[in-house]
């Protein structure tokens, strides 16, 4: 009798070791980036094999968004920072008219490239509907990071270290 109930126990145990194990799988590495195209407002047109090597900042973005404005500074900051180094930062406005967002650039330029959202299918690929919201993507074309908010200069840097890009932090 004892011995049935050790052999329950152990066949028990592994039951719920593989039970465990299947709600769990192992990670396949890291996630691709799914396959993109924008059209930026002055024309140039991005893709996955246009960008590759290089390292990749969404920004997903609206002119009515006080994080976002309160960013924009930092993030054309950073992109003439690290341009040189292999960065392309590309700006979508999400769900706003051409003419609104050239009307906002008039009285608020900003140094990074610009995509609306009829130009590109990146705000549905990465479902942004709360904003300011990035995603990084690293020169293999992996989804390095995603930060959804404003997470200031730190969390930009941090962003872009996951992605391959580092600097020295500004004290």
């Amino acid at each position: 009798m004892l011995a049935r109930k050790v052999i329950s126990t152990k066949i028990l145990s592994g039951v719920l070791a593989l039970t465990a194990l299947a709600a769990f799988p192992a990670s396949s590495g890291p996630e691709r980036a799914p396959r993109f195209r924008a059209k930026t407002l002055d024309g140039e047109t991005f893709t996955n094999d246009s960008v590759k090597g290089k390292v990749v900042l969404l920004q997903f973005w609206t002119t009515w968004c006080k994080y976002c404005r309160r960013e924009q500074p930092l993030v054309d900051d950073i992109h003439r920072e690290f341009a040189a180094k292999g960065l392309v930062l590309l700006a979508v406005n999400v769900g706003e008219s051409k003419k609104k967002v050239k009307k906002y650039l008039e009285e608020n330029p900003r140094s990074v490239r610009i995509v609306l959202t009829e130009d590109t299918n990146l705000a549905a690929m990465y479902a942004a509907t709360a904003f300011p919201l990035y995603v990084a993507i690293d020169r293999e074309g992996n989804i390095a990071g995603i930060q959804p908010g404003a997470g200031g200069e730190r969390g930009l840097r941090n962003l872009l270290s996951r992605a391959g890009l580092e600097s020295e932090e500004k004290p």
